[in-house]
């Protein structure tokens, strides 16, 4: 059996950017709640302008920040491992990198067969 996959990880253009962010407003966190707009974005945040949803799922860290992602889209992708990505364009009006020309991105690939078995044993399939 493969050992327990990511279900989230960054591009080092994501992580240089969580690191700006950081040293500009202290712990981060970020959270994927689907639906239209910026809401289907990762949205970054300062960990104490933020209320995790007692549903809401958390993925990982990414940068050492943690990210979370709500119950319904997990149930959607959680067959894929999200890979943050930061592209040039504008960030989400909440997120914390709106103005600095760049927004984060969710790109993802499909979890192996084995990978799914592994995230199952560890309890982290949401069976």
């Amino acid at each position: 059996m493969a050992s327990v996959p990511l279900q989230v990880i960054a591009l080092p253009a994501a992580l240089e950017l969580i690191g700006r962010l950081r040293a500009r407003h202290g712990p981060l966190l970020f959270h994927q709640s689907g639906g239209c707009c910026d809401g289907s974005s990762p949205m970054c945040y300062a960990q104490d302008e933020f209320i995790v949803g007692d549903r809401d799922v958390q993925l990982g860290e990414i940068g050492g920040a943690p990210f979370y992602i709500s119950a319904p889209q997990f149930e959607y992708w959680k067959h894929t491992q999200l890979i943050i990505d930061v592209v040039e364009g504008r960030g989400g009006m909440f997120s914390l990198e709106n103005g600095e020309g760049v927004r984060f991105l969710v790109r993802s690939r499909l979890f192996e067969d084995d990978e799914v078995e592994a995230l199952r044993a560890a309890g982290r399939f949401g069976d």
